[in-house]
């Protein structure tokens, strides 16, 4: 798949495409990413992108003319694709979308900044707006980041092991159980009594482990996101054993 990134600062996604993992789906082309720098399209000697919005106000609204002929150079590479654009206004970004995008020949995203982007060019390209939740971030830049780091773990052979996506938070519609390694007894100190690892663990019961953190996540999940719940149900995802464990939690 290919993404291409409009955006007036690329050295923002440099060391992200080169550390970490997730690199994997990035040096191997699996997750093709071209950045093309919105200045290079400003036609005055400033490489102006931005000015001052009709009807006044605070801030700058960033230019039609550049990003026309950003876009326009993008399609004449690759021909047409979907337009994202990072914004407060668009659909919040979740774990389904992520594989949905996660499977698709990718789109070309686009970077706002300042106060925003000319409605006109929205209007006219975007296919599907993008939120990462309810604050308001300097530009779409880290959104970007965000959308790209999650569809390339879901890339095969991305992770090492296939199944460390398929039991993240959000894969069956619930929050991830938790998670435990060496020392099997952390000591106690000043911040509280030892603390040993859940007996279950070390069982070597393959099917008891499975069930604890089963239950484990429906636990957290209703105490911290009881709206997951509701989906999940509403999804057909809950078996029988589910709700009769959700059945004996405290309300």
């Amino acid at each position: 798949m290919r993404f291409d990134v409009i955006t007036l600062f690329p050295e923002l996604f440099d060391a992200h495409l080169t550390v970490g993992i997730t690199r994997r789906a990035f040096e191997s082309r699996q997750v093709d990413v071209r950045l093309w720098p919105l200045r290079d399209f400003a036609e005055d000697t400033y490489r102006r992108v931005d000015d001052r919005p009709f009807g006044g106000g605070p801030g700058m609204v960033m230019l039609a003319g550049p990003l026309e002929r950003a876009l326009a150079a993008v399609k004449a590479q690759r021909g047409a694709a979907p337009v994202i654009h990072f914004s407060p206004t668009g659909r919040v970004l979740d774990q389904a979308l992520v594989r949905e995008l996660a499977q698709s020949p990718g789109a070309v995203l686009l970077c706002g900044r300042y106060e925003g982007i000319d409605q006109r060019v929205l209007d006219r390209h975007v296919t599907l707006e993008i939120s990462l939740g309810d604050f308001v971030l300097s530009g779409g830049e880290l959104p970007a980041l965000a959308l790209l780091d999650a569809v390339a773990r879901l890339q095969d052979g991305v992770l090492g092991d296939a199944q460390s996506h398929q039991q993240d938070s959000f894969s069956d519609g619930l929050l991830d159980c938790p998670h435990f390694s060496r020392p099997e007894l952390l000591p106690a100190d000043e911040s509280g009594p030892e603390r040993p690892v859940p007996p279950v663990l070390l069982s070597g019961h393959h099917a008891e482990i499975a069930r604890w953190r089963r239950e484990q996540s429906l636990r957290l999940t209703a105490q911290r996101r009881p709206d997951l719940i509701v989906a999940a149900r509403a999804a057909g995802q809950l078996s029988p054993a589910d709700e009769r464990f959700l059945a004996g939690l405290p309300k």
